[in-house]
């Protein structure tokens, strides 16, 4: 089973929804990553301005103690002032020696079980490596959020003294707790515009595709038999009115075809027609001029048997004349239909009285109702019965017994016939011709039964149509409205 396409309304309606999903979700995440990255930035000026002040701070120690200011003299020179530095700045830090050895720290050191005793071989070489002598490290062993850094620590003459360490918490829970705010605010407000987004996709993609549902349907819509429509449509696109000016266009071509069309349609069928009429008339002339030769010929007003022969050749005459009678009143009827005669028939009863003249072992009549009530002319629908029925029971084999059924039934607005036999049922080869004026299967007649039929059923706005399976049989099924276009 092939695949089924999606119509391009509800393409346009889910990319402009996908549109706004994506957007919302891009929107996201940009936000998220604009946070990490401004809480990186805040936390590594923070940082900066600690270590800043910290070295203010043992800057002026240096500058104030009475102890030599030399590497060796670190411990004595901040023995107790380490301490005070960090009560003042509320900052935890540790000075080591330049070999990395741990000198102080600011905190007892049963506080401090995080403090390496001394700096690893890759501390100091990246912190001699570096041009500011500042090296930050990450340590992921003690979480994600736990940094430490390293500084020269320099006395005035720019002689390196020791290294500065501060070791550092990245404390998010604040920018976290924001930031989950304003994603569950966005998130409402990206609700809101997704149901709106929807709503506005929704009528975008109807208006849009409205005017191609106007053309598909008229196009749909399109008939060589009939007369088409031509598309209005106001505030249309360009493109779209480029469509409707070729549509238009081509129905105008169109129309102008099926008038050439149909006109030599009637003058082919109507000299074929013609060619028929006079060949059905001429088969009853010949014997009719025999006779009238035999007759002037052998006439003898004294041959005691005269008046016997005058009556053979008048009833003769009276035979072949009632043959072109009804040849002339066929033709007739399928040309010109009869004034319709409207009435209101129960359909079960006509068809039942109807089928009085065939015999009733060759045909079963299968109504689902009692009574079904039609409007529709006596004389025609009579027709069509007889004509369908005749057509059935002539088209099986003398060595089969003939089996016809007719079934009735309804719904709501149609009245529906079929006639089913067990002839020799249709071919392919003559499928399309069965409907056809003087098309016919049988020695005799003109073929103007099922077209006239077909004709008498479109009056009605119903249809004629058949199945069949060679050998089998075939069934016709008619349908037609129970009331008439006239009478609604």
């Amino acid at each position: 089973m092939p695949k089924r396409k999606l119509s391009l309304r509800s393409r346009i309606f889910i990319y402009m929804v996908m549109l706004v999903v994506l957007a919302s979700i891009l929107i996201a995440a940009v936000t998220i990553v604009q946070y990490r990255e401004q809480s990186q930035d805040y936390h590594r000026m923070r940082l900066e301005r600690k270590e800043a002040q910290l070295i203010s701070s043992i800057n002026y120690v240096l500058k104030e103690t009475t102890w030599e200011v030399k590497s060796e003299n670190l411990y004595l020179i901040f023995k107790d002032k380490i301490y005070e530095i960090a009560n003042v700045h509320n900052v935890s830090f540790n000075l080591y020696d330049l070999e990395g050895n741990l000198i102080k720290m600011s905190k007892p050191s049963l506080e401090n079980t995080l403090i390496d005793s001394y700096l690893s071989a890759d501390i100091l070489s990246q912190l001699n490596q570096s041009a500011s002598k500042r090296y930050v490290e990450k340590n992921t062993s003690f979480g994600e959020d736990y940094r430490s850094s390293y500084l020269t620590l320099t006395d005035d003459k720019a002689k390196p003294l020791g290294i500065l360490n501060v070791p550092y918490f990245d404390d998010d829970s604040l920018n976290s707790s924001e930031l989950n705010e304003f994603l569950i605010r966005l998130s409402y407000a990206y609700l809101v515009m997704i149901l709106v987004a929807i709503a506005f996709a929704y009528f975008v993609s109807k208006y849009i595709t409205k005017s191609l549902q106007t053309i598909r349907d008229k196009m749909k819509g399109t008939r060589l038999e009939k007369s088409n429509q031509k598309i209005e449509l106001v505030g249309a696109s360009l493109e779209v009115s480029a469509l409707v000016e070729s549509y238009n266009s081509m129905i105008d071509d169109l129309e102008e075809s099926a008038k050439k069309l149909a006109t030599s349609e009637r003058k082919q069928a109507w000299r074929e027609m013609a060619k028929q009429v006079a060949h059905e008339i001429k088969n009853p002339l010949t014997p009719m001029r025999l006779s009238v030769q035999s007759f002037q010929r052998k006439f003898d007003p004294q041959d005691p048997g005269i008046l016997k022969k005058v009556d053979e050749y008048s009833k003769t005459l009276i035979q072949q004349i009632d043959t072109m009678s009804s040849i002339a009143s066929a033709f007739s009827n399928f040309a010109k239909m009869p004034v319709q005669k409207l009435e209101i028939l129960n359909i079960v009863e006509v068809v039942e009285l109807t089928l009085d003249i065939f015999p009733d072992s060759d045909i079963e009549f299968l109504p689902k109702e009692p009574q079904i009530n039609v409007t529709f002319d006596r004389s025609q629908l009579i027709r069509v019965i007889t004509n369908l029925v005749k057509n059935a029971i002539q088209s099986i084999p003398e060595e089969r017994p003939p089996q016809v059924s007719i079934l009735i039934f309804s719904d709501d607005l149609d009245v529906v016939i079929k006639v089913k036999d067990n002839g020799s049922g249709i071919t392919e080869s003559i499928e399309n011709k069965i409907f056809e004026p003087k098309f016919t299967t049988k020695t005799s007649g003109m073929g103007l039964g099922l077209p006239m039929i077909k004709n008498i059923i479109e009056t009605y706005n119903g249809t004629i149509s058949f199945s069949s399976i060679i050998g089998e049989g075939s069934e016709f099924i008619i349908r037609f409205p129970k009331h008439s276009q006239n009478e609604l």
